[in-house]
């Protein structure tokens, strides 16, 4: 049996941010507007997209910032900051976890 290719959270992420831009650029084309407006709106559809697909990845980011710097501020000893990022790390959404992102 031919082994099936794991699922690749970015691959969905792409797809979800292509078809966001494919929408845009078919709405865009059939409404009434200037050139200018319609380039304006595609943009506007990608920038959504990408805020859409990443917010996971900077709340992860925002977290972990506030972790390191309990952590560097010294008042932790060595176990308690340990146990402390362990814990930061087991509470990271799945998706932010050990992917890549391109």
């Amino acid at each position: 049996m031919p082994r099936q290719p794991k699922p690749d959270a970015n691959a969905d992420r792409y797809i979800a941010i292509a078809r966001a831009c494919l929408r845009a650029i078919n709405d865009t084309a059939a409404n009434q507007g200037s050139r200018e407006e319609k380039i304006q709106a595609v943009y506007q559809a990608i920038d959504d997209a990408f805020q859409q697909e990443f917010a996971d990845y900077r709340q992860s980011t925002a977290v972990m910032a506030s972790v390191l710097e309990r952590i560097a501020s010294g008042d932790l000893d060595g176990e308690a900051a340990a146990s402390l990022a362990r814990k930061t790390l087991d509470q990271q959404p799945r998706q932010t976890r050990n992917s890549i992102v391109h």
